[in-house]
């Protein structure tokens, strides 16, 4: 019988083996925009903050399709940085604090970083 989760070759990160790797994290926002015009200035310079610190869009701006539970209707953004630690450093930026200072007033949010496998 075959193997139903074949091995997916060297390039799998199970293989990958390098030293100081370190895991990714991924930020998970979830936004409730209050005011849609104000918060289109906060975009960009968020935008700018996470790719400065190489951070990469996985989701932005989409609404939940609810498969359990009930989910608030908000606007959820994904993003995968390198590390924790660079979450963190791009959180605690001046680049990102300019891009928190525009969504006063736009938006609330919640955002959180998690450890990725």
């Amino acid at each position: 019988m075959a193997d139903p989760l074949p091995d997916k070759g060297p390039t799998h990160r199970s293989h990958i083996v390098e030293e100081n790797f370190t895991m990714p994290a991924i930020v998970v926002a979830r936004v409730q925009v209050t005011d849609p015009e104000r918060y289109e200035t906060y975009k960009p310079l968020a935008k700018e903050a996470i790719e400065a610190f190489g951070g990469r869009y996985l989701v932005r701006g989409a609404e939940p399709n609810t498969l359990e539970g009930a989910a608030a209707p908000c606007r959820y953004v994904i993003v995968e940085f390198d590390s924790v630690e660079t979450a963190r450093e791009f959180y605690k930026s001046p680049l990102y604090r300019k891009a928190r200072e525009a969504r006063i007033g736009a938006a609330d949010a919640e955002i959180i970083a998690l450890q990725g496998v």
